[in-house]
């Protein structure tokens, strides 16, 4: 496996149907043109000039020209190409500002691409994003190139072109270029993609966390009502802008002049924060969308919250805000917390006050946001910015993470999930934004299994909780329990280093805690190796004999604050640690304020190795007063450990390069869509065996030879052909588990042996009343010994393709020890996945077998996520058993199945 390849930083469809943001933030709406569009695309030539219809035509066409009109929305069908429009304006007011296209040229495997962007528009971005769309199109089709002829003085055209991600051939014409793309997108193009989309995102928001001027519209003199406190907040932390009060029924409201509507404020609103009855609301949006306000808080509840008459609001609601080219926190949500010295914005009604501080918080819930936020005061732990999303109809967690990513003043990402939008956009973000930034996440609402249909092994494994926990794994997200974890693992991350490895030491002056904590540290995957005779020897000159020094350092219960500073200073100074946890269980020698100050002494002077601090106590580390001397502090010594673990991992995750998608030889996606196609036409379902054969050989996933019999003297016939011994399993679309059905003989040597197989499956189904189930039976040569494994795609209705491995066999739902990833899989994945079940030892060679080939394993996981990501149709696969032959000798798929739309 050479090369590699680089998947589209597109979502998946609807990509062709969505809303989009311009390179200024504006938002629009990118969808397949339709017929009804002839009139807005006339218009759409009215409006163009002389230049860019000549540009697009090579000669000269009339304003509104229907012919012309026609030619642009034409292809609208797979077979003869894709026309694309992008609009702009609220709903039942829209008009295309846009038309890209790509229909079929005289090659079948290359189209003509070609575009008009309505003067006004240009230099937004638009031509680059109707070229990443059709390019997607283009490649699920299985075109290779796209193609396009542009005049020389078109060089706004040229630069789409040069800077689309994909490498430009071009050829000079007589009065211009030949352009071709071949459809591969490199490594540095997808780069490319990715920063015009965070370019994007952040102009969108910047309304919101930099405003020039806010308005509060539901500004009530009661100050119970929320938008009274709002405006108290906004007052009391020192806005550095103008605040405008909007209450039609009060000249003023706190002490500063208040305006019946947003169109009378005086001067310009970039920021609204809307707090007035839900049957309000689209009328205060239209206003604002006429004052040219950017940015919206909807705090008003009653939308998709309270069910279908709500959903059916809160889409009118989205709608006007998108096609008045706005963008919306909420609705129903606690509102923003910006705490830059420049801006010092609070736009919520929380009672609590904010510290300022360097992790940034993303929360699906306003009232756990109030006490999120209370508790992170009574902890000391300050935000840069808090941002309650609401119901995220509009803005969403991706966009929160690609203006954090940035965001100089945020060290550390905390995000609470209710539910995801688009996971497999969320994972890409998290693994390029994680790569500097750590992100926590506590995901609540976890789904029981018994609500998916288990058709197969892979559905019924793939619990909600497995996947989300594989989709943080890849992502390098942290993920946690609860809330109390969450902030014990940001105010080490915050305060603290990260840990160079897993290696620890434990100081202490007392051994039960030590030991509790040395337990957890194991149990998490940490090391507490023993300490070089060196370093035990400078403790031995310190302590009293009783004092322990090998890891954990018992110094006993009369040490000292002094004790505790120089034997700190010993483990940092020491090579045998990556990170210190220090307990303090006080004593009259060790009062709790002296400790701290010793802990923060010792950390002066190697500040970067990290300290986790426990004191077993109530009492302040500090003076009344004054801030502590050492952050973070935990109660209890598990706590520490759990926090410093996760640390670990991350710290690990991130200094581990990133994997790529590899080219695989032997691969034939338009083959394998042919067959899905077979099976769609009467209807979907579990594809036939020879079907699952042809698929399988389409995408290079290895099988022993195998023909598919549909009584017994075919069988025979099979056997005799393919050489005995073989294999004799029943073949049937509906029946999952062949085991239970007498459907699985082995090692079968002879005619009689054949016959004796397929008659005892009929008689067996026969008896169970079921023989209508059997569509025949497959006859395979025998594998060569080897080691059992499983695995499989189910097609999870939010996070797409979820692939599985673990060990195989009949019993692998008992077992459960399967991995989970989601697709596309890099080659860090497989690698990780073949080595995470508890299997691996078994694997890896045990108790003097010969290992199994793992690499041949991961090129399975490769090869089936590449099947699943080139056909969306697919629904589940089992591959079980896949057989790991020695290593070297490859992996053969043994039984197979797979369902399709």
């Amino acid at each position: 496996m050479t090369g590699a390849r680089y998947p589209l930083p597109i979502p998946q469809a609807p990509y062709l149907d969505g809303p989009v943001l311009l390179r200024d933030g504006r938002p629009a709406y990118l969808r397949r043109a339709r017929p009804g569009d002839l009139p807005a695309v006339q218009e759409l030539l009215r409006r163009s000039s002389d230049t860019a219809r000549f540009f697009r035509f090579f000669h000269g066409v009339a304003p509104g020209d229907p012919d012309a009109a026609r030619r642009l929305i034409a292809p609208g069908n797979e077979q003869s190409g894709l026309s694309l429009v992008v609009t702009v304006g609220p709903k039942g007011q829209e008009q295309v500002v846009a038309v890209g296209s790509y229909s079929h040229t005289h090659r079948p495997d290359v189209a003509e691409v070609a575009f008009l962007v309505e003067d006004a528009y240009q230099g937004r971005g638009i031509g680059t994003l109707l070229l990443e769309r059709l390019a997607m199109h283009a490649l699920e089709q299985g075109l290779t190139a796209l193609e396009a002829f542009v005049m020389g003085e078109n060089t706004d055209m040229l630069h789409v072109f040069a800077t689309s991600g994909f490498t430009v051939q071009k050829g000079q014409g007589p009065d211009g270029w030949y352009i071709q793309l071949p459809l591969v997108p490199t490594e540095a193009g997808v780069q490319q993609m990715e920063a015009r989309d965070r370019i994007a995102t952040r102009a969108s928001l910047y309304a919101f966390f930099h405003p020039r001027s806010v308005a509060v519209i539901g500004a009530s003199r009661d100050p119970s009502r929320i938008g009274a406190q709002v405006l108290a907040n906004l007052i009391a932390s020192n806005f550095q802008g103008p605040v405008y009060p909007v209450n039609p029924k009060a000249s003023f409201v706190m002490s500063v002049p208040a305006y019946p509507s947003v169109l009378d404020i005086p001067g310009p609103v970039d920021l609204a924060v809307v707090a007035v009855p839900t049957g309000a609301v689209l009328d205060v949006v239209r206003q604002c969308a006429q004052k040219g306000v950017r940015a919206l808080i909807v705090l008003t509840a009653g939308f998709a919250e309270t069910g279908p008459e709500g959903a059916e609001a809160q889409k009118q609601l989205v709608d006007l805000v998108r096609g008045s080219g706005m963008r919306m926190i909420g609705p129903n949500c606690l509102g923003l917390i910006h705490c830059h010295p420049d801006v010092r914005l609070n736009a919520t009604f929380a009672a609590t006050p904010v510290q300022p501080g360097n992790l940034a918080m993303s929360s699906q819930s306003g009232a756990l946001g109030l006490a999120v936020l209370e508790y992170a005061r009574e902890l000391g732990i300050g935000f840069s910015s808090f941002v309650s999303v609401g119901n995220k109809a509009d803005v969403s967690g991706n966009d929160l993470l690609q203006w954090w990513e940035e965001d100089e003043g945020t060290k550390a990402i905390l995000l609470y999930l209710e539910s995801f939008g688009n996971p497999r956009r969320f994972a890409r973000l998290a693994r390029r934004v994680g790569r500097r930034k750590p992100i926590i996440a506590v995901k609540s609402g976890r789904t029981p299994a018994g609500q998916r249909a288990a058709g197969s092994h892979t559905a019924a494994l793939a619990n909600d909780d497995a996947v989300v926990d594989a989709l943080f794994r890849q992502s390098g997200v942290i993920r946690t329990r609860t809330l109390q974890e969450m902030f014990d693992v940001a105010a080490l991350i915050a305060h603290q280093p990260l840990p160079k490895g897993n290696r620890v030491a434990i100081l202490t002056n007392a051994g039960g805690p030590a030991i509790l904590c040395a337990d957890v540290c194991e149990g998490e995957g940490l090391s507490l190796p023993t300490l070089p005779g060196n370093v035990q020897e400078r403790f031995k000159a310190l302590l009293p004999p009783a004092a322990s020094t090998a890891n954990p350092v018992d110094m006993i219960a009369g040490a000292t604050a002094g004790e505790y500073r120089r034997c700190l200073e010993i483990l940092l100074e020491s090579d045998a640690c990556d990170a210190v946890i220090v307990i303090c269980v006080p004593t009259r020698a060790a009062a709790v304020p002296d400790v701290a100050q010793a802990v923060a002494a010792a950390r002066a002077k190697r500040p970067d190795k990290p300290i986790v601090s426990c004191f077993m106590t109530a009492q302040p580390i500090s003076p009344p007063g004054q801030e502590p001397a050492i952050r973070p502090v935990y109660r209890f010594p598990e706590s520490a450990a759990h926090a410093l673990a996760r640390a670990v991992r991350y710290a690990a995750w991130r200094e581990t390069p990133l994997g790529t998608i590899p080219a695989l030889p032997g691969v034939d996606p338009a083959a394998g869509r042919a067959v899905c196609r077979e099976a769609r036409r009467r209807g979907g379902g579990w594809l036939l065996p020879e079907e699952v054969d042809r698929l399988l050989e389409a995408f290079g996933l290895p099988r022993p030879p195998a023909r598919f019999a549909s009584n017994e003297d075919e069988a025979v016939r099979c056997a005799q052909a393919l050489g005995y011994p073989v294999a004799v399993k029943l073949a049937s679309a509906t029946l999952v588990h062949k085991t239970e059905w007498q459907g699985v003989h082995l090692n079968i040597n002879d005619e009689a042996g054949v016959r004796r197989a397929v008659r005892a499956m009929r008689e067996e189904l026969a008896r169970r009343d079921m023989l209508e189930a059997m569509d025949g039976v497959l006859v395979q040569k025998m594998a060569p010994e080897g080691i059992d494994t499983f695995a499989g795609v189910t097609h999870d209705p939010t996070f797409g393709p979820v692939i599985a491995f673990g060990l195989g066999g009949t019993a692998v739902e008992v077992l459960g020890d399967v991995v989970f990833r989601i697709t596309p899989l890099t080659d860090r994945d497989a690698h990780e996945m073949v080595r995470a079940i508890r299997g691996w030892r078994l694997l890896a060679g045990f108790r003097g077998q010969p290992p199994a080939d793992a690499a041949a394993a991961e090129e399975v996981l490769l090869r089936l996520s590449r099947m699943v990501e080139e056909i969306p149709d697919i629904l589940t696969v089992d591959l079980n058993p896949v057989r790991l032959l020695p290593a070297g000798q490859g992996a053969l798929v043994l039984d197979a199945r797979v369902r399709v739309h």
